[in-house]
């Protein structure tokens, strides 16, 4: 594929702002669509108003809901504490609420052209779901509402389709993505007969990324086919955490393994060598003989706190642990997610972050 790379995000100096840089706010698509959590949807809204609660205190929450979801939504958050000025409502039409992966991914450059940007990627529900539409319109209606460009993002001369949970950057030239999910030539196929120099050239030019580290797998029960962030996460520059499997029994063991393998020796845009740290894996979650995607990895780093999936899990205190020693800026702060993962997502996968302008 050719094309013209002039007028590339990458080109005009935007790159993809590392989730622990500074925000101006995170947003979040309200529970609305109970078949995401089918016969377990009444405490889920009830864990979003826990996530505002603890990310309120450091930055402003935009929430995406409509009429009667957002009055709901309102009253809740009332209930729950939050200061009711630390929320703004976007009235969007959406379909779900997975908001890392339909909502505004925003690009950053530095001065003396500063600006913030929302990066127009195709949204087609991870090429799964028929229930798309209306959320692929959400970076647009985000771009036009906060007055920012909207820089739409392409695959040689075609859109290009991305979802934010596929890929997780360190904000200095590297981006880790697995081949499962934006390579495989037969499931899910997101960018049909674009091959690996078509992505990694694609991922260059609109997220100014310089270095691509391509995992193998992701986890079993995961739906979107290998998204990114169950797996492995950058908390730093030049560190990554890798989920690692005990059980060489389980199905994640494998994939989990053979990740590792490949991150070895693995040195980053700037020449330095990646460190690697492990982070545990909770025992296997089954709901009606269901795999769930149950990860400590779909963590949030937000400017106040590091929100973490919990699971009742002698794990949890571990995993708990080694992301403290990695965040000694900000507290860690466990969040119980049995009920939300039965949605097969937990809090990375509802979350994007916005990063303040200047």
């Amino acid at each position: 594929m050719t094309a013209d790379r002039a007028g590339t995000p990458a080109a005009q100096g935007f790159r993809l702002p590392a989730e622990w840089e500074p925000h101006a706010a995170t947003w979040l698509g309200w529970p609305a669509n109970r078949t995401d959590w089918p016969g377990k949807f009444a405490p889920i809204p009830w864990v979003y108003g826990e996530i505002v609660r603890k990310l309120a205190p450091g930055e402003i929450c935009r929430i995406i809901a409509q009429g009667r979801i957002e009055r709901q939504a309102r009253r809740l958050l009332a209930h729950a504490g939050v200061d009711p000025a630390r929320v703004e409502f976007f009235d969007f039409p959406s379909d779900r609420g997975w908001t890392r992966d339909s909502g505004p991914v925003f690009l950053k450059r530095a001065a003396p052209h500063a600006e913030v940007a929302v990066a127009g990627f195709r949204f087609n529900a991870w090429a799964k779901y028929p229930d798309w539409a209306r959320d692929a319109e959400i970076p647009a209606r985000a771009a036009e509402r906060l007055d920012l460009r909207l820089l739409t993002a392409r695959i040689g001369p075609r859109p290009f389709v991305l979802e934010g949970g596929s890929i997780d950057v360190n904000g200095a030239g590297a981006l880790l993505t697995t081949e499962e999910c934006l390579l495989d030539p037969a499931v899910q196929v997101r960018n049909p007969g674009c091959g690996r120099a078509d992505i990694e050239q694609a991922l260059r030019d609109n997220l100014g990324v310089t270095r691509i580290l391509w995992l193998g797998r992701g986890i079993a029960g995961d739906d979107t086919h290998g998204h990114v962030d169950d797996v492995c996460r950058f908390v730093n520059a030049r560190t990554v955490v890798l989920c690692r499997e005990a059980d060489p029994a389980d199905a994640n063991y494998a994939p989990l393994a053979e990740n590792r393998e490949r991150l070895q020796g693995v040195r980053l845009a700037d020449g330095t060598s990646l460190e690697v740290v492990s982070l545990p894996m909770p025992a296997p979650l089954f709901l009606d003989g269901q795999r769930l995607p149950a990860s400590y990895a779909n963590f949030y780093i937000a400017n106040a706190a590091v929100l973490v999936p919990t699971f009742n899990d002698p794990h949890d205190r571990i995993a708990l642990g080694v992301l403290s020693e990695l965040f000694p800026d900000r507290p860690v702060v466990g969040i119980h997610a049995v009920d939300l993962v039965w949605g097969l997502g937990t809090l990375h996968c509802l979350t994007q972050q916005e990063p303040a302008r200047g």
